[in-house]
């Protein structure tokens, strides 16, 4: 087994193929990918809704997530050689009291000065645009050049592209520490003691980066969060639009299928005690966010649900990501905490991880996602 390299990314998930990829469609195809799991995107990339979305991010995520989406997304699926099933069909974020039309608003304005086509709908131009949503609802913010993909497709398509041009993955190799060498990250050790070397190391293991980064003296503040999601058995064609409320009940998007993918929160979430390799779903919090989707699409009131999956979040403390070069530790490369928003920007991240590795400026400016924005605030 090859346990040298230019580039150690360290977790296989959506955000590490992309980098290998883009790493290795650059020349730098000296690139070995470790993940803990026996199987690629395991994680979050493979537990998610699929959301391709400008609307509802926070402004320090909007330059990168318009990127991705302008450049990216498009072409994604004759790039990578696989049908992503990415539909730019428009994001509807719905409301139904005025507080909601309120919070909405101040998010649809956000993405409005940095550029993003959304605007504020009422209840009645909602259900022109899908017939099938709840006559209670007052309103949502429209982002018509928001979207959907298969998240799992996109992760597998990334990994089989980097491998097709050169990319080493080691499965089943969680990682324990990172070590310097004369100042500089250099190794990274695996729980069975085996060690790789690399010029540049890339930490984008979820959660479990704040473990990994803590043993050469860096700490992410992030948590975990435990996040549900479901699918339904086949359904009639009834909208192509992405999902999502005001208050984040619920999120998701019919597939090319049929079938109703979505993400559900109970608001038990952070109160899961549980251990992180347990992704068992609960009939609870379950039932909560299946009462949640009817009480906006009551035409799914009789959908049998095929079956249902958990995940771990890796939640930022300011909600956006750390996605930058380490300075107090040389050739250590941040992209983790994604709060749940990783899967749409996977595209326009790897591409920023591969620039960074070869000292290039990014495509966008993300310097308010640097590790370093983190001070004591008293």
């Amino acid at each position: 087994m090859k346990k040298t390299a230019e580039v150690i990314i360290i977790g296989g998930g959506v955000n590490g193929c992309a980098a290998a990829y883009y790493l290795a469609k650059r020349g730098v195809k000296d690139v070995i990918v470790l993940e803990a799991s026996e199987s690629i995107g395991h994680g979050g990339s493979s537990r998610n809704g699929g959301g391709v979305r400008q609307s509802g991010r926070d402004p320090r995520e909007l330059p990168y997530a318009m990127y991705a989406v302008q450049n990216m997304w498009p072409t994604l699926s004759e790039e990578l050689g696989v049908d992503v099933e990415y539909k730019q069909a428009g994001n509807l974020r719905l409301g139904k009291t005025q507080a909601h039309m309120e919070k909405l608003a101040r998010l649809a304005e956000n993405a409005r000065k940095a550029g993003v086509d959304v605007r504020m709908i009422d209840g009645k131009e909602v259900k022109e645009i899908c017939p099938y949503l709840s006559d209670d609802i007052i309103g949502a913010s429209w982002c018509p050049t928001d979207g959907h993909a298969n998240p799992m497709l996109t992760t597998l398509a990334y990994f089989k592209r980097a491998v097709e041009l050169g990319v080493s993955f080691v499965k089943k190799a969680p990682v324990k520490a990172i070590k310097k060498v004369k100042g500089r990250a250099r190794k990274v050790i695996t729980v069975d003691g085996t060690v790789f070397e690399g010029e540049t190391i890339i930490l984008a293991a979820g959660y479990e980066s704040r473990e990994i980064a803590r043993t050469v003296g860096i700490d992410i503040p992030m948590t975990r969060y435990f996040e549900e999601a479901l699918v339904t058995e086949m359904q009639p064609p009834m909208f192509e639009q992405m999902l999502g409320t005001a208050d984040a009940d619920f999120y998701g998007h019919q597939t090319v299928h049929g079938s109703f993918v979505f993400g559900s929160e109970s608001g038990l979430e952070e109160a899961a005690d549980m251990e992180p390799a347990d992704l068992r779903t609960s009939a609870l919090t379950m039932s909560a966010g299946c009462r949640a989707i009817i009480g906006y699409i009551p035409a799914l009131k009789d959908a049998k649900i095929v079956r249902s999956w958990g995940g771990w979040l890796d939640m930022c403390i300011d909600e956006v990501p750390v996605i930058s070069p380490v300075e107090e530790v040389p050739g250590l490369i941040l992209a983790c905490a994604f709060t749940g928003h990783g899967f749409g920007t996977a595209p326009s991240v790897g591409l920023m991880l591969s620039q960074m590795v070869v000292g290039e400026e990014t495509v966008v400016d993300i310097h308010s996602l640097r590790y370093d924005r983190f001070k004591a605030d008293r």
